[in-house]
C-alpha cells in the first residue's frame, strides 16, 4: 500500500530570511550612505566612516529592537505557561502572527496543552468515578501509614478512610489525620485483638443477636516513598448465616441418607433374626447378628469421622524434621520419595498435617494406580512449601475436580467426604491451601502449598 506524504507547509518569511534580509538592507543603507558621503567628502575617509556609524548604528538597533521584543514576548508567555503546566493549570494557549519556525513551536506547544487537557480532564473524571465507588462501597477501607507523622505523633496515622470505615470506627466523623491508636481505642475489642494478631483472618463482635461477623484483610505497599498499610473490614454476617444454612441441611441430608441406609438394613435384620428366633431356626443368627455388627461399625465410623472433622482445633505450629515427619508416613501407608527433602524443618502441626498427608496417600493408593507409583515429593518454592501426593490412577473429570474439596462430596459408594475436606481445612489452618489437577499420562496431583 502506497503511502502519500503530505507537502510541507510554505512559509511566507522564514526566521533565517527574515534576518537575512533585515542584515542584508542595514549594510546595503549603510553603503549608500557611505558612497553618498565619500561623494560630497572626498578624501575624508575617517569623517566618513564617523558619520556613517552615527548614521546607522541608531537604525540597526531600532530595526532589530522592534524585531526581537515580540521574541521576547512569547518567549515570556512561554515560560508562564510551562509555569502553569507544572502547577497543573492547562487552560493557557499562545498565538504567534507570523508563519515562521516559532509559530510551529506555538502550534507544537498548543497540541501538547490540548493533550494535556484531555487527559487531566480523563484523570479527574477516573479519580471521581473510583472515589465514588470506593465511598460508597460496603467494605470499610483505612489508608494508615507505617510510621508516626507531624499530624499523629502518636503513633501511625489515618492517611484516607471511606464512609464506611467512618461509619464503623467513628460514627461518621472524619478520621484522615488522627492516629490509628486512637481510633482504636473507641472500637470493639475483636478488631483490636484481631489487628494485633496479624494477617488476615475472620473475628466476631457483639454477643447474642447483636454478634456480627467480619473479615479483615491486611496489604502492605509504598506510596510517594513511605511505606503504607491498607485495611479492609467487610461484614459477613448475613452471607456466613446464609451458607450456614445451606451447609446444615446438606450435613442432616447427607447423615440422614447415611443413617437410613444403615438403619433400613438392621431393621430388617434385625425383624429376620426375630422371625427366625420365632420359628426356633438359629442357624443363621451368627450370620445375621455379624452383618448388624459390620453395619454398625460402619456407622459408628461414619459419626465419629464428622465429629473428628468438626472438632478440629487450631493448629500448634512447631519445628519438625522432614525426615523424621517423612519415616513416620512410610511406617503407616507406602510410597516413594520423589525427591531429596528440604534442609529447613517444617513449621507445623506435625498430628494435623500427617492426618491430612495420610488421608491423601491412601485416597492415592485407592485410585487404581499401582503401589509403586504413589509418591511424596516436598520441596521449597521461595516463600513456600510444596507438598504433592502423586498418582497414575484413573484422575477426575471436570465435575468431580470442582467439587472434590466440598465437606460430604464423595464418589465412592462407602465414602464420607471428609478426606479432602479435611486436608483442605488443615492446609488453610497453617495460612496456606490444596490443589488438585490431572497428571500428564494419567493419574492425579494433590498439592499442599504451606507457608515456608
Amino acid at each position: 500500500m502506497d503511502h502519500v506524504r503530505a507537502a510541507p507547509r510554505r512559509r511566507r518569511f522564514s526566521l533565517v530570511t527574515r534576518w537575512s534580509a533585515l542584515v542584508g538592507t542595514l549594510l546595503a543603507v549603510g553603503i549608500l550612505i557611505a558612497l553618498g558621503l565619500d561623494h560630497l567628502m572626498p578624501g575624508r575617509p575617517l569623517a566618513v566612516l564617523a558619520i556613517c556609524l552615527l548614521c546607522v548604528v541608531p537604525i540597526a538597533v531600532i530595526t532589530i529592537r522592534s524585531q526581537i521584543q515580540p521574541i521576547l514576548s512569547l518567549f515570556r508567555a512561554l515560560e508562564g505557561t510551562v509555569t502553569s503546566y507544572r502547577d497543573g493549570d492547562f487552560s493557557f494557549s499562545l498565538h504567534w502572527e507570523h508563519n515562521d519556525e516559532l509559530a510551529d513551536l506555538v502550534r507544537a506547544h498548543n497540541t501538547l496543552g490540548e493533550v494535556l487537557r484531555e487527559q487531566r480532564l480523563g484523570l479527574v473524571q477516573r479519580e471521581l468515578l473510583l472515589d465514588t465507588m470506593v465511598q460508597n462501597t460496603p467494605v470499610a477501607m483505612l489508608l494508615v501509614a507505617d510510621a508516626p507523622s507531624a499530624h499523629a505523633p502518636a503513633g501511625r496515622a489515618i492517611v484516607y478512610a471511606n464512609l464506611a470505615a467512618r461509619q464503623l470506627l467513628s460514627g461518621g466523623r472524619k478520621l484522615e489525620g488522627h492516629a490509628l491508636g486512637e481510633v482504636l481505642a473507641q472500637a470493639t475489642p475483636a478488631l483490636v485483638e484481631a489487628l494485633e494478631r496479624g494477617g488476615d483472618g475472620l473475628f466476631t463482635a457483639g454477643a447474642g443477636e447483636e454478634e456480627e461477623v467480619y473479615h479483615l484483610a491486611r496489604r502492605h505497599f509504598s506510596l510517594n516513598g513511605r511505606r503504607h498499610e491498607l485495611l479492609l473490614l467487610r461484614q459477613l454476617t448475613a452471607e456466613l448465616r446464609r451458607q450456614e444454612v445451606q451447609t446444615w441441611k446438606k450435613v442432616i441430608r447427607v447423615i440422614s441418607h447415611e443413617l437410613n441406609n444403615s438403619l433400613a438394613p438392621l431393621a430388617s435384620l434385625a425383624h429376620s433374626g426375630a422371625e427366625l428366633v420365632r420359628r426356633g431356626q438359629v442357624e443363621r443368627l451368627p450370620q445375621i447378628l455379624q452383618t448388624i455388627g459390620e453395619r454398625t461399625r460402619h456407622l459408628e465410623s461414619f459419626i465419629l469421622g464428622y465429629a473428628r472433622f468438626a472438632k478440629l482445633p487450631a493448629p500448634r505450629l512447631e519445628p519438625v524434621a522432614w525426615a523424621d515427619f517423612v519415616a513416620r508416613l512410610v511406617a503407616q501407608v507406602p510410597f516413594a520419595l520423589a525427591d531429596g527433602l528440604p534442609e529447613e524443618p517444617a513449621r507445623i502441626d506435625a498430628a494435623q498435617m500427617e492426618q491430612a498427608l495420610l488421608n491423601l496417600l491412601k485416597n492415592a493408593h485407592e485410585s487404581g494406580s499401582r503401589p509403586e507409583d504413589v509418591a511424596l515429593l516436598v520441596r521449597r518454592v521461595q516463600d513456600a512449601v510444596r507438598i504433592e501426593v502423586l498418582d497414575r490412577g484413573s484422575g477426575m473429570n471436570d465435575a468431580v475436580l470442582t467439587n472434590a474439596l466440598v465437606p460430604f462430596y464423595s464418589t465412592k459408594r462407602s465414602g464420607t467426604g471428609l478426606g479432602l475436606a479435611l486436608a483442605r481445612e488443615i492446609a488453610e489452618a497453617h495460612g496456606g491451601r490444596i490443589t488438585l489437577a490431572n497428571r500428564e499420562g494419567g493419574g492425579l496431583a494433590v498439592t499442599l502449598i504451606l507457608p515456608a
